[in-house]
């Protein structure tokens, strides 16, 4: 099931932006151009996640998210042209739980939203363990074994490899491996992946024949698998 997305902003071409990139990332979205129309939205659309504009007519961001905080803890993203740091502290302090600064690039706004989306799931999930055949990965821990023996991993491989693990044959880009695992604020070189699927693989060869690291060509990777 596609995760839900509410899209406040009177920009029609901004919201059209939005949706856009969003649905492309697995998102069912919906928007709102002003702030009581989000509110009759928030309760209809029943959302994952917001992506708030302050400046509305009708009800602004602020008054609207204040609504929202009084039954709701969903994750809201506020996005702003108002860059001041007194903003950004008022808007964190109401509940947002990010907040974006006019103009922005599209893969920003998607590292983001993810990255709360990812922070969510982990505070809500007490899974932080993955067993599979021959395979522990143990992020409490900080541990990875293979074959029963612990295996020293570094933390970015681990994370790599519990990313991948907990969304089984499920593919993913380079770019959106960059995103989830190392985060938007990493301008690094795309084959960063690359380099560190090899390493895994190295660690994880031959353990065994019931799930694989698997390249998808002309796409990216996934932890597949196989069927009995």
């Amino acid at each position: 099931m596609s995760r839900k997305m509410l899209i406040v902003e009177d920009d029609e071409n901004i919201s059209e932006l939005f949706s856009l990139y969003m649905e492309r990332e697995g998102f069912q979205t919906a928007t709102a151009r002003d702030g009581e129309e989000a509110l009759s939205l928030f309760k209809e659309f029943s959302p994952d996640i917001i992506l708030l504009d302050v400046m509305l007519p009708r009800l602004d961001g602020w008054g609207v998210l204040r609504e929202i905080r009084a039954e709701s803890n969903v994750p809201v993203i506020m996005i702003t042209a108002k860059g001041e740091t007194t903003d950004k502290v008022s808007g964190l302090q109401m509940g947002a739980d990010d907040y974006i600064v006019k103009p922005f690039e599209m893969k920003e706004v998607i590292a983001r939203v993810h990255a709360v989306m990812r922070r969510v799931a982990s505070e809500k999930s007490e899974v932080r363990q993955l067993i599979f055949d021959n395979l522990e990965i143990n992020m409490e821990a900080f541990e990875l074994k293979v074959c029963g023996k612990r295996v020293d991993t570094p933390p970015k491989e681990l994370e790599l490899l519990f990313f991948l693990a907990s969304s089984p044959n499920r593919v993913y880009t380079r770019d959106q491996l960059l995103d989830e695992v190392w985060g938007f604020d990493y301008f690094g070189d795309s084959r960063t992946v690359d380099v560190h699927i090899k390493r895994l693989r190295e660690k994880l060869e031959g353990a065994s024949s019931k799930w694989s690291l698997k390249t998808v060509w002309g796409v990216g990777y996934k932890f597949e698998l196989l069927k009995e």
